[in-house]
């Protein structure tokens, strides 16, 4: 009987050694004054800033969701690396947080070099969007948790902040304006219901046409990253909030003190064609807490700083804060 290699049992050690050496200089390429080192070590190493009097890091993890397997289905791979990137860094900067630098985790049932590149070269792309410093990864190749064709994304960011300038709740109060920073689509939330929509209701297919174009485009249009608005108007804003999951409806009320609730004009929202045309096909108030509906970040502005901020931005204003049970009211 001949002996058993590890490539018999799935797991092609060249392939990921020719993986490593082909996304070098996509790697590099995000690389900042900070940066220790190189690719090959066993830890990335990353000099904190200099100019900050009680430096706090702050830390943020997500993945991409179900909207992966619309780019695995579809084989287009290199905007969700994009994604993985603005789903980390869009948190940081909800608590002040400057982004310093970003590790990815890739697992697949069998390693395919050319599909694993597109995916790193998105995730760099997101990194040089984001301002930030790729400094490593992990990939794992594991024929026995996912099928060959198969694979999963994590993300994980650091940042700096400054320790004084953390708590944002406290300076949020009534009479405080709410600008809406639009959202590039349906970023990466609710793609469980965005599938069923379109693929178990209405039978579509990637390839028909949305509001002139693939409907695959609009679905895989990359998540907004929006760490340079951050920074052009970090002086003007008194909080922010990342519209994910839940919909402004949950995320807004995150930066609210009690007492105080955000007064929102339905009318005045830009929704975006992809979510007026599923809610035809769902509540409501469903529509609300599933999606962002065309924003992707919410920020909290004194009054006499917003024309400031629209000037610098392609913000507009959606309401304003009012003395009230903290929640978010639709008028």
């Amino acid at each position: 009987m001949s002996n058993i290699s590890y490539k018999d049992a799935g797991v092609d050690i060249d392939a990921g050694n020719d993986f490593v050496e082909a996304i070098k200089d996509d790697v590099k390429s995000t690389f900042d004054k900070n940066v220790i080192g190189g690719i090959g070590s066993f830890a990335g190493a990353y000099e904190l800033p200099k100019g900050y009097n009680e430096p706090v890091i702050l830390s943020a993890t997500d993945g991409v969701g179900t909207k992966l397997k619309l780019a695995i289905e579809s084989k287009k791979l290199d905007t969700v690396g994009i994604d993985l990137v603005a789903m980390c860094v869009n948190d940081l900067i909800c608590n002040f947080g400057t982004p310093m630098f970003f590790l990815d985790y890739y697992a697949t049932g069998k390693l395919i070099p050319e599909d694993a590149k597109a995916v790193v070269s998105g995730i760099a792309n997101g990194c040089k969007i984001g301002e930030c410093s790729l400094v490593g990864g992990e990939t794992a190749e594991m024929p026995s948790m996912y099928s060959e064709n198969d694979f999963d994304l994590a993300g994980f960011s650091v940042g700096i902040a400054e320790k004084s300038q953390m708590d944002r709740v406290s300076r949020v109060k009534a009479g405080q304006m709410l600008i809406a920073l639009p959202s590039s689509g349906i970023h990466s939330n609710g793609y469980s219901l965005v599938r069923k929509i379109f693929f178990d209701k209405l039978n579509m297919n990637l390839s028909d046409d949305f509001n002139g174009k693939p409907l695959l485009e609009t679905l895989l249009e990359p998540t907004r990253i929006y760490v340079k608005d951050f920074k052009k108007n970090r002086d003007n804003i008194q909080a922010l909030a990342h519209i994910t999951g839940g919909g402004i409806v949950e995320n807004l009320p995150r930066v609210l003190p009690d007492g105080i609730k955000a007064v929102v004009r339905k009318d005045s929202i830009k929704v975006l064609p992809i979510f007026e045309f599923m809610s035809k096909f769902v509540d409501e108030d469903e529509m609300w807490r599933a999606f962002n509906m065309g924003i992707g970040m919410v920020l909290v502005v004194d009054e006499e700083d917003v024309e400031r901020v629209l000037s610098n931005s392609d913000g507009y204003v959606i309401g304003t804060l009012e003395n009230g049970t903290k929640q978010v009211e639709f008028i």
